[in-house]
């Protein structure tokens, strides 16, 4: 019997056409993390890096962007986290950044879709639920970012895990799909691709990464959790958030108030390592992450894993 060729590193998918990118594996946009360094490190494998905007520091993220065109000749994208970034110029801010890649969410689809795609840009909306996903559609968004419950940080207060979410979402729409919540390697990428994506987001992999800016202790408690070390809060309120279990997210599980006014501190939390001095947003696969690595090494073990994994199902 002759042997199956070697698969390819590089995908052609909808996604990373959309995207420009030879690997369609996203950088969650994570507040105040996902800048520069991060997203240059993402981009400079050939997956795609994003700058967040939901810090609301719009100079900082402008400089950030500045500084992407340093780091990387590589594609990257933008993230407008309507919730937290109120200023109504942001779809202007970000056209004039000239990117081409955008990600909205926290908000309704319909705010900004349509001058983004007007400048020429692609959209693609995070969603949680297929009500969501159904709107996004019908504003013509690109494509859709659908996020299951297990993903760290802003949720939806009734959260519906990626494996029910993503292929009833798939079912119901055409557009092309990136599946974020619980992926972290390349096996659950290929999960996330046999339930309909083209493509993964990865956001808790991500801060414990090595170019992530975020302090040690972060670092180091993501690699100490359990699965079973991340809690739900704010779910009378929205949006929910899930984060590592610490004494300030311990005290707030039962809280009736919208815990938002009880954030904390981030910046102290996120570079001075203060684990309580804010809340400390993580998914559920901080159980599967063991050590701090590279941007590259992750990217490059998730692809072949990836492989691995196709190959194992087809015999």
């Amino acid at each position: 019997m002759t042997s199956s060729p070697p698969l390819p590193a590089v995908f052609d998918n909808r996604v990373s056409r959309d995207l420009g990118v030879d690997i369609p594996i996203v950088q969650a946009p994570m507040g105040w993390i996902a800048r520069s360094q991060l997203a240059a490190a993402v981009s400079q494998t050939g997956a795609c890096g994003i700058i967040e905007t939901s810090s609301g520091e719009l100079d900082a993220v402008k400089d950030e962007i500045r500084k992407m065109r340093d780091l990387t000749d590589r594609p990257f994208g933008v993230n407008i986290a309507q919730a937290f970034v109120r200023d109504p110029a942001i779809a202007e801010f970000v056209i004039d950044q000239g990117v081409k890649f955008v990600t909205t969410s926290a908000g309704s689809p319909t705010k900004y879709t349509g001058i983004l795609k007007e400048a020429g840009l692609t959209v693609y909306h995070v969603v949680p639920t297929l009500a969501a996903a159904l709107k996004a559609v019908d504003a013509g968004v690109d494509g859709l970012v659908v996020e299951g419950g297990e993903g760290g940080g802003f949720k939806s207060p009734t959260p519906v895990a990626t494996m029910v979410l993503l292929p009833l979402v798939r079912s119901k729409v055409d557009v092309p799909i990136i599946a974020a919540g619980g992926i972290t390697d390349g096996y659950t990428m290929a999960a996330a691709f046999a339930l309909g994506a083209e493509g993964v987001q990865m956001g808790t992999r991500m801060v414990s990464a090595a170019e992530s800016p975020v302090h040690q202790n972060w670092k180091q408690a993501i690699i100490d959790a359990a699965e079973t070390d991340t809690l739900f809060l704010n779910q009378r309120h929205s949006p929910a958030l899930r984060a590592l279990r610490t004494d300030r997210t311990t005290a707030l599980v039962d809280a009736e108030h919208n815990v938002f006014g009880d954030f904390g501190d981030p910046q102290a939390l996120y570079f001075g390592g203060d684990m309580n001095a804010a809340i400390a947003l993580s998914g559920q696969v901080a159980g599967r992450i063991e050590s701090v690595r590279s941007v590259a090494d992750i990217i490059e073990d998730t692809i072949a894993e990836f492989h691995e994994a196709i190959k194992r199902l087809t015999g």
